[in-house]
């Protein structure tokens, strides 16, 4: 796989190694009362305001699905642009030439298969990917073989598989999920809806379908990211897959499929940068920041609006309490996240140079749910200047700092590998998937008081980040 794929895939599918910790004792760390103070006001604030909600609810209901190239991008980036202003924020729009995805129609139904009635089909519930290419408008009709994992798919063989349509379900697993390590669960089976075409393209498949990843069998399907392989792709309801891979171990089975996506010519969309500025050391920053785009099935609320909404939150907070930071606060609201990433490539071309100068990069990008502390890529040392936040943090019990090997989040992932301190927020993710890229993710699906949570947590460290005596050690 692609080592940018395996960027993707890893803040979803690392184990989180070392140890976690979960008290709050008194720190060794000792931060001037001044900042303890604030730091507990910014926690207090948060969940005193609504402020982060309402972004979120405008975000996905006013303007809508937010896919990277489509009209409500670029008004979500104008939008957020505009508030940070209405805050005082110094904050500006920055090109991301992006692709500009269309999904088309999308239909399957079983054409023949064992025990069937006369005259009869059966509907399947599918949605494109986005690295299939289209059939024709009449769509292909061909014969389904159904396998677990790549390892079957490469024991049958070309002869076996040119000319069929290749199912792939490889189930999410919930028990996992439930237990939570939900990311975990997520990076094994994303690994097929990235992965899948092209497998099954290199053995001469007429089309790929996977079992959508995700954990609630509404007979949901769950859109995504997938390698283009040169014909169409699709994932289809966990419920579906398990139907037709019952019916093909019976016999034959044939499915009409029909996909008609649309890559159109590159368009011009948008980061959105603005900076609240330092009183000191202007030129240090503490990056903030979640994605703007989002798949097209729902409104994108919980991926990742209310990432960016958080993101706005620790502005808003700052500028209420009339706080002024020693470094630079910079809210990125990123562009492309879900189709490709164009938008943190951009941001690190534009940036890069400057990349030893910033103090640490922060990215929620796993919906709302229920803030447990941090997750942080850092060395041991850097990790240790952060106890006071623990204490901070302890009332409202997301007060864990638990390290990871590899970047908390897709899009800070270029800081990160500059060896940049990395962090996002540690969340009850149990239910995420369950929504996950599926036309439910929607307003109703995010908690208030779980979403204030996240922006005290994201608060509190931003400004530690922005204000403590001395920088993290890289």
């Amino acid at each position: 796989m692609p080592k940018k794929i395996l960027a993707m895939l890893l803040p979803w599918c690392c184990l989180l190694t070392g140890v976690v910790s979960a008290q709050a004792p008194e720190p060794a760390v000792v931060y001037p009362a001044q900042l303890m103070t604030e730091l507990a006001a910014l926690r207090d604030g948060a969940f005193r305001s609504d402020y982060a909600y309402r972004q979120v609810a405008h975000l996905s209901e006013n303007i809508g699905p937010r896919m990277g190239g489509s009209p409500q991008a670029e008004q979500a980036a104008e939008y957020v642009a505009a508030e940070m202003r209405k805050l005082g924020l110094d904050a500006h729009l920055e090109e991301v030439r992006l692709p500009h995805w269309v999904r088309g129609a999308e239909t399957a139904e079983l054409v023949q298969f064992p025990g069937q009635a006369p005259q009869t089909t059966q509907k399947i519930v599918v949605t494109t990917l986005s690295g299939s290419t289209s059939t024709t408008p009449a769509g292909l009709t061909a014969e389904v073989i159904a396998v677990n994992n790549f390892e079957e798919l490469k024991q049958l063989g070309r002869a076996k598989v040119a000319g069929k349509i290749v199912l792939f379900n490889f189930p999410f697993d919930k028990q996992k999920a439930a237990a939570g390590s939900a990311g975990e669960a997520y990076g094994e089976a994303v690994a097929y809806r990235v992965a899948a075409g092209k497998s099954a393209a290199d053995l001469g498949a007429a089309a790929s379908l996977v079992r959508s990843v995700g954990g609630a069998d509404y007979r949901l399907p769950h859109t995504g990211y997938s390698l283009p392989s040169g014909i169409p792709q699709g994932a289809v309801a966990a419920e579906d897959a398990d139907l037709i891979s019952h019916l093909a171990a019976q016999g034959p089975v044939q499915l009409h499929l029909t996909l008609t996506p649309q890559v159109l010519p590159e368009v011009i969309g948008h980061n959105v940068i603005a900076d609240l500025k330092g009183s000191e050391h202007p030129e240090q920053i503490v990056v903030v920041s979640g994605h703007l785009d989002s798949w097209d099935l729902g409104t994108g609320a919980l991926d990742d609006a209310a990432g960016v909404a958080v993101a706005m939150e620790v502005a808003h907070l700052v500028q209420q309490l009339h706080l002024h930071p020693k470094r630079t606060i910079r809210v990125i609201a990123w562009m492309d996240e879900e189709n490709g990433g164009r938008g943190h490539d951009a941001y690190e071309k534009a940036h890069g140079a400057d990349f030893p100068n910033y103090v640490a990069a922060m990215e929620s990008d796993l919906g709302s749910g229920h803030c447990l502390g941090y997750i942080v890529k850092a060395s041991a040392k850097a990790i240790a200047l952060l106890q006071p936040v623990q204490a901070v943090m302890q009332s409202a019990g997301a007060n864990v700092l638990r390290p990871t090997n590899s970047s908390p989040g897709s899009d800070i992932s270029p800081m990160v590998r500059a060896g940049i301190p990395g962090l996002a927020p540690l969340q009850d993710a149990r239910t995420y998937f369950n929504y996950h890229h599926t036309a439910a993710d929607t307003l109703d699906k995010i908690v208030p008081r779980e979403l204030q949570e996240n922006a005290a947590a994201m608060a509190v460290m931003a400004y530690a980040l922005a204000d403590m005596p001395e920088t993290l050690p890289r």
